[in-house]
């Protein structure tokens, strides 16, 4: 085939295409904008986004008003909580607020989906605190960028025993991990402070045979008895 020649669209690419050119002229200005707004969506693309779009408009009294009448409220009310970080509709949150949290630990957490996650887990009972993402060289995320600063302010608090550091285990997160642990060090007053990490290694169900050699390796050197 000549280099200058157009390759062919394949059947699936020519189903796609034919897909959006009927959606486009089969809905209104209005349906389309929020059809690709919807698209934007994470794990949602141009033809998931339309199914949404579909079973929203079949249910207006049971999806589409309510689901409106949510993100209105949500929009309206929405903070970030002065304290950790994350977002609710009550500042503090609800999670600062609760009399039975152990005060004297805290999770220190890249973003409020992480915090989520943990708290699905049910297993952490102390206070969080958000730092909106990680040190980046290409990304241009610098420590001012972050909400460094107030974690080292909390952690000068002597009631503050423990602080946790749940950073994603990729070469940014674990970079921040170490600019925090020296932050901490150097100059946090709190001299009985106690900075952990989460263990890496071997996940639950995994399988040798499909772990990279990195885990594998940590997995080795943060053995522990049985």
């Amino acid at each position: 085939m000549d280099i200058f020649t157009v390759p062919p669209i394949c059947a699936r690419q020519q189903v796609w295409l034919q897909d959006i050119d009927v959606s486009q002229r089969s809905a209104s200005p209005e349906i389309e904008q929020l059809t690709n707004l919807l698209a934007k969506l994470p794990n949602l693309g141009p033809r998931s986004a339309r199914r949404v779009m579909l079973a929203l408009l079949q249910k207006p009294d049971t999806l589409l008003n309510p689901i409106i009448g949510a993100l209105t409220k949500v929009s309206e009310n929405i903070k970030t909580c002065s304290q950790c970080g994350n977002w609710d509709t009550v500042d503090p949150c609800k999670i600062c607020t609760e009399s039975t949290r152990d005060r004297a630990r805290i999770c220190v957490v890249q973003n409020v989906s992480d915090l989520w996650a943990l708290e699905r887990m049910a297993n952490y009972k102390g206070a969080y605190h958000v730092l909106g993402g990680c040190l980046s060289v290409l990304d241009g995320v610098h420590p001012e960028n972050l909400n460094i600063v107030g974690l080292i302010e909390r952690a000068r608090n002597p009631h503050i025993s423990e602080v946790i550091l749940a950073l994603n285990a990729t070469t940014d997160g674990q970079t921040t991990a170490h600019y925090i642990y020296d932050r901490l060090q150097k100059d946090n007053e709190n001299s009985n402070i106690t900075i952990t990490k989460l263990s890496h290694g071997m996940p639950i169900g995994g399988e040798i045979d499909y772990l990279d050699e990195g885990t594998i390796s940590l997995a080795f050197s943060t053995r522990h008895p049985v």
